[in-house]
């Protein structure tokens, strides 16, 4: 999404990620070792997280959030938040085990430290220079790559 600022056109990112209408922080769940995704929309500058995904449904249960269930066309499941969580930033600690990562129109940016943990603060921002590079496992899996056009 190309938009107009006062130094010339630009685009909506989160942490400098092209997002064009959601996007994903997929990670390896700590316990279930599953590759689990949060799924976003954006609006403006907010962002508004409305479902969990897993290859593993247990991960589901570790939320204790209230939702419908349901199965995506890979097979993960998904559940659709009763009550979306809106933010206008959101931070977030990262490690090398669960390796955060954002995910949106087939790129990914490792929020993760190579050793250790870091914080990282995710907004939405009009980016003149955008970032990313191609997913690699476990992020290149369709489970990821269906989800958010699955959810409203």
């Amino acid at each position: 999404m190309a938009l107009g600022s006062g130094g010339g056109a630009g685009r909506l990112t989160v942490n400098g990620l092209p997002v064009s209408g959601g996007f994903m922080i997929g990670y390896v769940h700590s316990i279930y070792k599953a590759p689990t995704a949060e799924v976003f929309t954006v609006e403006g500058r907010r962002f508004t997280m409305r479902a969990v995904l897993s290859a593993n449904e247990s991960t589901l249960d570790y939320y204790a959030l209230a939702g419908a269930r349901s199965r995506t066309r890979s097979g993960a499941w998904m559940l659709r938040l009763a009550e979306p969580a809106t933010y206008e930033e959101l931070s977030l600690l990262t490690t090398s085990i669960g390796r955060r990562t954002l995910l949106a129109g087939g790129r990914c940016l490792p929020l993760f430290p190579e050793a250790g943990a870091a914080e990282v603060r995710l907004a939405v921002e009009l980016t003149l220079e955008a970032g990313g590079e191609p997913c690699r496992p476990p992020y290149d899996q369709s489970l990821f790559l269906d989800a958010v056009e699955t959810t409203p």
